[in-house]
């Protein structure tokens, strides 16, 4: 494992990108890190040639080969999601039928709405109206600014919202991230943060899109963003032991070279796979990390692993470290075929139980190898399921102390004997043999003296045999 700075959360946050590759990865910008885009010129004439998802070049730009849905189809997809909406906490209690529906990827039309209701975010931009606003009022941290305003040309240069500078979108930007640092200044901001926090803006106002980016931060990937990055050091041992189990071929290989998860995965997690795979991979990939949770994650790198390193011929390609982390920097946009990757993705056993426990496992490893942790670990929720359940939970216990006064007042003496009169057992009962004989003749004996039927000690009524006490 790398060495990681110890100090200055700058130099701690800026690590994650540094280590896989993020600032290298720039090669569409110019010399002066500028770009085009629909908002700039060139001789004079508006650039405005871009795709459906709106790139305009680089390595996410789609030729347009992708086999679109039929209208009657995609209208059909749209009615249903549109009726979820509409009944939200009904379906709910099914996320299997919802789950279903992520996998076959939202309608484009509707998706940030999707996304927001998967998350639940829209429950928190409901329940603080003008937090927003008042977050970017808020001064910041001038460390952090410093750093976001440096970051705000290097993500999706060759995207029409993104490429100008000083453009609507990377203003946008400029205020969700620093919002946030306002939000947690105890975590601040982490590069890895400004191209997930660019794929929201992508669908959805920047209200919106920071309430996703705090659920995502808190809730899907805790402590993923925070500083000393211990989060993603853990998952990285949790990945690796789990490609063990999918596909020992790629494992051996990769512990054959010494190649680190962190070395190739963190851009992968922390950015969510929105810098590595083809665009409309991403937004699937994105569909289905809302609805099930960190477990998509896990198996979209496996898949990739397999698929990249998991065959002779494959690994023939791949002789030495340099050539390996080179392959798993770049991978070749044609290599990923979206309906492929779903298919691979759906039918992999991993689960979330299966999750968690290599999780405490690692737990483990790590604090007899490293000491405990800065940053206890948090239970994540896995998707959709898991933060309705905890919502569901969340308002129970509030009802709750109404009632608690009642369940735990202090009992009347009426109350009091009326326990005792249910609790004390009769005669001709199971209790009265073998070893509850005594216990039920001396309760018998302790009511009648209560209830001074025995005034002389000795002295016992005459349905009370001495055989009561024989296991004395």
């Amino acid at each position: 494992l790398p060495s990681l700075p110890r100090e200055g959360g700058e130099d701690l946050h800026r690590s994650a990108s540094m280590m896989s590759g993020t600032l290298e990865s720039l090669s569409g910008l110019g010399e002066d890190g500028s770009s085009i885009g629909s908002d700039s010129e060139i001789n004079g004439l508006a650039v405005r040639r871009t795709d459906k998802y709106g790139f305009l070049g680089g390595t996410q730009y789609s030729e347009g080969s992708d086999k679109d849905i039929r209208v009657d189809v995609a209208r059909q997809r749209e009615l249903k999601w549109l009726d979820m909406f509409n009944n939200w906490d009904k379906w709910c209690m099914c996320v299997f039928q919802v789950k279903l529906r992520c996998r076959k990827g939202i309608p484009s039309s509707l998706r940030a709405k999707a996304w927001q209701l998967l998350s639940n975010s829209k429950e928190l931009l409901d329940s603080n109206p003008g937090k927003f606003e008042e977050l970017e009022r808020e001064q910041g941290d001038p460390k952090w600014l410093d750093i976001i305003e440096k970051d705000l040309h290097r993500q999706f240069p060759f995207h029409e919202m993104f490429a100008a500078r000083g453009g609507h979108g990377q203003q946008d930007l400029y205020r969700v991230l620093k919002a946030y640092t306002v939000y947690r200044p105890e975590e601040g901001y982490c590069q890895a943060q400004a191209p997930v926090a660019a794929v929201l803006l992508m669908h959805m106002p920047a209200e919106h899109a920071f309430w996703c980016l705090v659920q995502i931060c808190e809730t899907y990937l805790p402590g993923y963003y925070s500083a000393g990055l211990e989060a993603i050091q853990l998952d990285g041992e949790i990945f690796f032991s789990l490609l063990r189990r999918v596909c020992p071929m790629a494992y051996r290989h990769l512990k054959k070279f010494k190649i680190d998860p962190i070395l190739y995965m963190t851009e992968w997690f922390m950015c969510v796979f929105s810098r590595t795979l083809p665009w409309s991979c991403v937004l699937r990939v994105w569909d289905m990390f809302f609805c099930e949770g960190v477990k998509i994650v896990f198996r979209v790198g496996l898949v990739l692993l397999k698929q990249m390193l998991g065959s002779v011929d494959k690994l023939r390609e791949v002789q030495g470290m340099y050539e390996t982390m080179e392959r798993l920097r770049n991978i070749p946009p044609e290599s990923v075929r979206e309906d492929l990757l779903v298919q691979e993705v759906v039918s992999l056993a991993v689960t979330e139980a299966l999750i968690e426990r290599e999780c405490s496992i690692q737990v483990r490893k790590w604090r007899e190898s490293r000491g405990e942790l800065t940053h206890q670990p948090v239970r994540r929720l896995h998707g959709t399921r898991d933060i309705h359940e905890h919502k569901r939970r969340a308002s129970a216990i509030k009802i709750q102390p109404s009632f608690s006064c009642y369940s735990f007042r202090k009992k009347t003496e009426k109350e009091k004997k009326r326990t005792w009169k249910q609790k004390t057992p009769r005669r001709g009962t199971r209790e009265r043999k073998g070893e509850g004989l005594l216990y039920s003749g001396l309760h018998i004996v302790r009511r009648h003296l209560d209830h001074g039927f025995i005034s002389t000690p000795g002295v016992m009524p005459p349905h009370i045999t001495p055989s009561c006490f024989l296991h004395q």
